[in-house]
């Protein structure tokens, strides 16, 4: 049972997905910083200093009457809250993912399809002149040197 899981787990297929989680992570938590710390606070202050990640509605106060200045004040206070601003934050980490993985998709399927620049075409097959011996291509036919009929 080891030796069968060994093979499992060393196959190439799964080493790349594994590689690919751990970087998909990776880059979702740079994507969360970038919406949440650098493309937040500007569309925020282009609307008169709206802070998204503290735009909520509360369903039902807490120990501590509303109104709260912030998301954390409603927790702290333990009302029920429907955090919309959180939302349209992931919603926006998560438009900005997929459209990055479609352009690296897009990207790899173009490397793919191209042909290598560096391949030497295959030698075109010839065959001697009855003539004058010259090597001529198998399909040609008038000789290039002595311009007779193949």
């Amino acid at each position: 049972m080891m030796k069968e899981f060994r093979e499992f787990a060393l196959r190439g297929n799964v080493v790349d997905m594994a590689v690919g989680i751990i970087i998909g992570g990776a880059f979702g938590s740079v994507v969360n910083a970038l919406v949440a710390d650098m493309l937040m606070p500007p569309i925020g202050l282009l609307l008169h200093g709206v802070d998204f990640s503290n735009l909520f509605l509360v369903l039902r106060e807490g120990a501590k009457g509303a109104p709260y200045a912030t998301l954390a004040e409603a927790r702290a206070a333990g009302a029920v809250t429907l955090n919309y601003g959180v939302f349209a934050n992931a919603l926006i980490g998560f438009l900005i993912v997929s459209f990055s993985v479609y352009l690296m998709v897009k990207a790899v399927n173009r490397l793919r399809s191209m042909k290598p620049e560096s391949a030497v075409p295959a030698p075109t097959p010839l065959k001697a002149c009855p003539f004058c011996c010259t090597m001529v291509p198998k399909g040609a036919v008038r000789c290039p040197a002595c311009t007779s009929q193949l």
